[in-house]
């Protein structure tokens, strides 16, 4: 869920419940993380994977503050084949100033182009956003346009900041939640350029 301008605990606290995912354990983890700060908005996501013969179940939960960016992940794991079969659950926290938020990208796949209609809903929408912890360099040898030359040209790449890239999807999560990421994208968009959100 996605809820833009002034927010409180419980408005947060009811949409990771509504998740159904551990709804405590994320709570906790994402109070704790967010402090006594005002909520400007959030977002709450689920993804449910099939690994083998396993359902894991994932949920995101984004929050931003008038300073900070805070993203928290809980996955559910599988035990120890050593130990009693219990479930286990992992939830991590990440508190980000907002001016260390170098980009926000939005991607919007929408149907039929031609006649599309401003304010109509994407089909789909990937939000990317990159504060410089998660790096990543994709290497190729480089080469010239001489077919015979056999010289070491060295090495051709790029590097790209992708610290978090969230899918959403009419038919995955519903028309609603890809409102909600749009609204997110927005909010945090506003906060990275005038350096805090509106409340």
């Amino acid at each position: 869920m996605a809820k833009t301008g002034t927010t409180t605990t419980q408005d947060l606290r009811s949409a990771i419940e509504r998740s159904g995912y551990y709804p405590a354990l994320v709570s906790e983890a994402v109070e704790s993380a967010v402090g006594p700060e005002p909520i400007s908005s959030y977002l709450v996501h689920q993804e449910t994977t099939f690994d083998a013969n396993e359902v894991r179940r994932h949920v995101t939960v984004l929050v931003l503050t008038p300073t900070r960016f805070v993203v928290s992940h809980t996955d559910e794991q599988t035990g120890d084949a050593s130990g009693p079969a219990v479930p286990l659950a992992t939830t991590s926290t990440e508190s980000v100033r907002l001016d260390r938020i170098g980009s926000v990208v939005v991607s919007r796949m929408v149907a039929n182009p031609e006649t599309y209609t401003p304010g109509t809903l994407p089909r789909e929408v990937v939000l990317t956003i990159g504060w410089g912890a998660v790096q990543r360099l994709d290497l190729e040898p480089a080469g010239c346009s001489d077919p015979n030359c056999e010289a070491d040209h060295g090495y051709t790449g790029s590097a790209t900041a992708d610290d978090l890239s969230l899918r959403v999807s009419e038919a995955g999560d519903g028309p609603e939640t890809v409102a909600q990421a749009l609204l997110f994208a927005r909010a945090l968009s506003e906060a990275t350029v005038t350096g805090g959100p509106r409340v």
